[in-house]
């Protein structure tokens, strides 16, 4: 795909101003999410949490989370992403941090609920923001690029989390699993008053791109938003009854149910594999991660030069169920570490393609209230995932039936994948915009030579 150079300009200067800040977010936001694995090792028995106890524990956080998506996604798109995104980041990051202090099974359950509450929106308003930035034909690397921190912050929590849970056993009376949660949720805390003041609202006012880049930007937007045959006014219930939100959301729904299973389990399968310390552990468990985050910038980046989308998500999530199985039932533990790296690099993989599927077919509120409904519907997945690994777990010993059943749901997300790739190609998508929907009348060489600053 041919791309001007007032284009590549344009969108080199976009992510290079709006991905990181982004992707460090993110990386804070799950961050949060993972180190409930790690403080795991050693709660649970503090606490005297059962495998099954700590799966709901850690599953009733998408209730939460669940209940207040759409709502949340609804109001960021009425005030704006900036004062809303950076409400969620500090509530969050609060509940996070009064997780260090929980005494008791109830607590645990109670703070993790709140947790979603607090968080509920987040994701879905990340996503809708890059939509109301990146056109079509470079949005799949600009979510991938975000989203990969999904990934990456495993990489980075996992041997930050392992190091914590190996600090003295008591300092100012607290032990390394609580000192964890306090640590990692300041960032949280701190980023939230920083984007207020970083995070620009919207292409038009972005001032710090030169003039033709903000036009070509802005027209480039609205042709692809015209095209799309919704309404930008539908209604939550309409929105609601249009049939490629429910196929999405049963795909993500098997998607999130692999992904949260590995995610939160990951540490305790790791430990299962052999005799490891602590620190050992953290290292191991970022690697199949640290997989995921290249599969997922790799497979986005092909799916943006071939305009496809479907195949991209639907080999990398068959490729992550083979590996689930391969790695539940290898009589030796580097061989079944080695395949549950390849399963992380499936499911993380597709990730990106995906949240570009979820949010190409609808315009503004619509397109909002679709994404926050998807993504509310498929929290289902991150609530029977890491439950059901934990009830299984404690109903057979070990991890291999709950990796059979991570596998079932990653190859159910991709048979709907390729199911929806059988439907006439104008029931998936809308025609892809050309990228040149812009074109200056007052300066033709604009397309031509970079555009200065």
């Amino acid at each position: 795909m041919q791309h001007t150079i007032l284009e590549r300009t344009t969108i080199k200067h976009l992510t290079l101003r709006l991905v990181p800040f982004l992707f460090l977010l993110l990386l804070v936001n799950y961050l949060d999410r993972v180190n409930i694995g790690f403080a795991a090792l050693h709660m649970n028995a503090d606490l005297g949490l059962s495998a099954t106890a700590f799966g709901f524990g850690a599953s009733v956080f998408f209730i939460g989370y669940a209940l207040f998506e759409v709502p949340s996604n609804i109001i960021l798109q009425r005030v704006g992403a900036r004062i809303w995104l950076a409400r969620i980041m500090i509530s969050w990051g609060i509940i996070s941090g009064a997780m260090a202090f929980v005494q008791s099974e109830q607590w645990f359950i109670i703070l993790r609920f709140l947790l979603g509450v607090a968080e509920g929106g987040f994701m879905p308003g990340i996503i809708f923001y890059l939509s109301a930035w990146f056109p079509l034909a470079h949005r799949s690397r600009a979510n991938s690029g975000v989203v990969a921190a999904t990934a990456v912050a495993s990489v980075v929590g996992a041997p930050l989390s392992g190091f914590l849970l190996t600090s003295p056993p008591q300092l100012f009376g607290l032990v390394g699993w609580q000192w964890m949660f306090l640590l990692e949720a300041a960032p949280a805390v701190v980023l939230g008053i920083v984007l207020l003041f970083v995070l620009p609202e919207s292409p038009a006012r972005a001032r710090w791109l030169a003039s033709d880049q903000r036009e070509w930007l802005v027209s480039t937007l609205k042709a692809e938003d015209d095209a799309n045959p919704a309404d930008d006014h539908l209604s939550l219930w309409k929105v609601a009854r249009l049939p490629r939100v429910w196929v999405l959301a049963a795909l993500f729904t098997c998607l999130l149910t692999a992904l949260y299973g590995v995610l939160l389990w990951l540490p305790q399968i790791v430990h299962s594999l052999g005799k490891l310390t602590d620190l050992q552990i953290g290292f191991l468990s970022a690697i199949p991660f640290l997989c995921g985050a290249a599969a997922m910038l790799l497979i986005a980046r092909h799916s943006d030069r071939t305009g496809e989308r479907l195949r991209h998500l639907a080999v990398p999530l068959a490729v992550g169920g083979a590996s689930l199985l391969a790695s539940a039932y290898s009589p030796n533990p580097v061989v079944a570490f080695i395949f549950l790296t390849i399963a992380a690099g499936g499911i993380w993989g597709g990730l990106g393609v995906f949240w570009t599927l979820a949010g190409e077919f609808l315009a503004g509120a619509a397109r909002a209230k679709a994404i926050a409904l998807i993504n509310t519907l498929a929290q289902m997945g991150g609530l029977i995932g890491p439950w059901m690994t934990g009830a299984l777990k404690d109903a057979t010993g070990g991890f291999a039936v709950p990796l059979t059943l991570l596998a079932v749901a990653s190859f159910l997300a991709a048979a709907i994948a390729l199911l929806m790739n059988r439907l006439p190609k104008t029931s998936l998508r809308p025609p892809m915009v050309p990228a040149k929907a812009y074109s200056p009348t007052t300066n033709s060489a604009s397309s031509q030579k970079e555009p200065t600053a």
